[in-house]
């Protein structure tokens, strides 16, 4: 807050060091020379919440545990509740993270249910090099997606496992 120099407030402050009645009245006659009223509390309010100021909001904390990456992969699905899947639909992740994917699929499937999804990771012409993670998961969340008659699948990861179509390099593998 800014301090307003008053000269006859000042004067008499010298005048009345020793004196706590004097300081008490001099307090009181300092502080209503101080509190001008601001030329923006006079302006019109905003209406809405479309002129809060930045520094008084903070971000939404964030409650995943790990960061998701908006990858559109090719999905497959294997089982659904132990089941195989006899028509297999080539479906496609939303985001994925290390331990779930958000995919859209055409059924809608309850939360809770056990599935098995393949997702392609990483997929090369020649064929050499493509990475395929299979994973047994479960179902978390079902809503409607935007596009009519599918649904949004999110699904965490329970077990994880990597097919790679060549051998590993001689340092990286498990000992």
């Amino acid at each position: 807050m800014r301090a307003a120099r008053n000269p006859k407030l000042m004067s008499e402050s010298d005048s009345t060091r020793g004196d706590p009645a004097a300081n008490k009245k001099l307090s009181a006659q300092a502080a209503a020379s101080i509190v001008d009223t601001p030329s923006w509390t006079t302006r019109a309010k905003p209406k809405g919440i479309s002129r809060v100021p930045t520094h008084a909001v903070r971000p939404v904390k964030e409650r995943r545990g790990y960061a998701r990456a908006k990858l559109s992969l090719p999905l497959c699905l294997k089982r659904v509740a132990g089941q195989r899947e006899l028509k297999q639909q080539a479906l496609c992740t939303t985001d994925i993270s290390s331990s779930g994917v958000l995919f859209l699929c055409p059924r809608r499937i309850e939360p809770g249910t056990p599935i098995e999804i393949e997702v392609c990771l990483v997929s090369r012409p020649s064929g050499q090099g493509t990475v395929r993670m299979t994973t047994e998961a479960h179902i978390v969340r079902a809503e409607p997606a935007s596009k009519k008659g599918w649904h949004a699948l999110a699904a965490s990861f329970d077990d994880i496992t990597f097919q790679r179509d060549e051998p590993l390099p001689p340092g990286f593998e498990a000992t």
